[in-house]
């Protein structure tokens, strides 16, 4: 690869390169979005299929995805464009680029109204409100909370103003040097609630709804979403994990560090369910209440703990914090696409960027609100939003992403970026995304659509 590119930085290590990875993976689609799925499709058997969609799916293509950043070091848009000129093959192979740029886009326009709400429960933990509120109590007032445009408005633009100034402090001091601490924290407060939990009254309960997959609860559309939230809680298929390799120095495996970095994404979902699901049910809540779970039950806990105001800063505190990193990675391969083409600074990329993102997140604030009645085909725009990136833009992006590895890219290019010493491994890689990948994808849509 003898052509000029655009230098970027890189990690400093291994190790910042997977927390990085993990916090651009562990986000909101584990601890809000992952328990509020698993309740409304069913509980254990929507676990089982988005497990088995991370092992057999999520991990080859994690893979993938990661080696084309590496090999193309620049955001998504031009690594697919160099990349498929690498391999003699069709420049078209640059939308599959824009293809991720654009969902990482659309996803951030509505993750920052929800990661709002967790920047208010802050602030709201502490009031008065909170002590021993009961589930009818909490409902309504988050309910009230949503029904503001204001107040939604103005959560969501302290995070995109957050995000941006994290982005525009680069690899080093804004990337990495957030995501070495947040990590470890957050994990350390889903344990403490998750002792909590074991002790609430409806531990066995939300266990059994959990991991006892009870399979006649399972639709076709239910296991697309499985689909969907293993890359979205991956973050596969937005450009996020491409534009994070592209970081990654020479000498750091690949396939080891995406295994880390998975590991680590579906213990916290699983963590997260724990700690939610027994106090749903302790406090005789329904699993199904969709997007705003996270936010009728844990105040009624943290309201009945000692301490709990305490306990309930940090999480929604941590939750904000996990949520920017992840933010930051969906906003960055844009940011990376317009300082490489338009020859921007990345404050100035950061500027642009930003601002089309929170202007499209309006749609989504106006959702649960004043356009809440404004439906097309029975979704709100924060539903269509959320469907077209978690149901089909993640997933096409995904197949497209591993039939480029696969098929496109020689097998020495990728023998030489993997640098797996057991050809057993990089054979058992290959068959998985050479074939089980787009095929299950495949035939998963198809079983959604009716087809089979």
């Amino acid at each position: 690869m003898t052509e000029q590119r655009f230098v970027h930085a890189q990690w400093s290590s291994r190790l910042a390169f997977i927390l990085a990875a993990s916090g651009s993976a562990i986000g909101l689609g584990n601890i809000w979005k992952f328990p509020y799925l698993a309740g409304d499709n069913g509980g254990g058997a929507f676990v089982l299929v988005y497990l088995l969609c991370v092992v057999a799916i999520g991990i080859p293509i994690m893979i993938a995805e990661t080696m084309l950043g590496r090999r193309g070091r620049q955001s998504p848009i031009n690594t697919m464009r160099t990349l498929a000129g690498e391999a003699k093959a069709s420049s078209l192979w640059r939308y599959a680029g824009w293809l991720g740029v654009i969902a990482g886009f659309m996803i951030l326009s509505y993750y920052s109204v929800i990661a709002g709400w967790a920047m208010a429960y802050f602030f709201k933990i502490n009031s008065a409100l909170f002590e021993h509120i009961d589930a009818a109590n909490s409902t309504r007032l988050f309910e009230y909370f949503k029904s503001s445009p204001e107040f939604l408005g103005i959560w969501h633009t302290l995070f995109m103003v957050a995000t941006m100034f994290v982005v525009s402090r680069g690899v080093s001091g804004g990337l990495e040097r957030l995501s070495r601490f947040m990590m470890p924290a957050l994990l350390l407060v889903l344990l403490i609630l998750d002792v909590y939990a074991m002790n609430s009254g409806g531990f066995g309960r939300g266990m059994a709804f959990l991991f006892n997959p009870d399979f006649s609860k399972l639709t076709g559309e239910g296991v697309l979403v499985a689909l969907g939230q293993a890359f979205f809680s991956l973050g596969l298929g937005m450009g996020s994990i491409m534009v994070y390799g592209s970081y990654l120095p020479p000498d750091v495996s690949i396939a080891r560090s995406s295994l880390l970095v998975t590991a680590a994404d579906t213990l916290v979902a699983l963590l997260a369910g724990i700690a939610i699901f027994p106090l749903v049910f302790a406090n005789g809540l329904s699993p199904s209440m969709g997007p705003g779970l996270i936010f009728e039950t844990l105040p009624i806990a943290f309201g009945q703990m000692p301490g709990g105001w305490l306990f309930g800063m940090l999480f929604f505190a941590l939750i904000f914090f996990a949520a920017i990193t992840s933010a930051v990675a969906l906003i960055e391969p844009a940011v990376a696409f317009l300082s490489e083409n338009q020859g921007m600074n990345r404050e100035k990329a950061c500027l642009y960027s930003g601002v089309g993102c929170w202007l499209l997140g309006l749609g989504t604030v106006f959702s649960f609100n004043i356009w809440s009645e404004v439906k097309w085909l029975g979704k709100t725009v924060y539903e269509w939003v959320d469907m077209l990136t978690a149901e089909i833009m993640l997933p096409v992006g995904g197949v497209l992403i591993a039939i480029f590895a696969s098929w496109v890219m020689t097998r020495a290019d990728s023998e030489a970026e993997l640098k797996l010493h057991d050809p057993r491994h990089y054979q058992a890689w290959l068959i998985l995304v050479r074939y089980v990948a787009p095929i299950g994808v495949a035939l998963i849509f198809l079983d959604a659509l009716g087809v089979i």
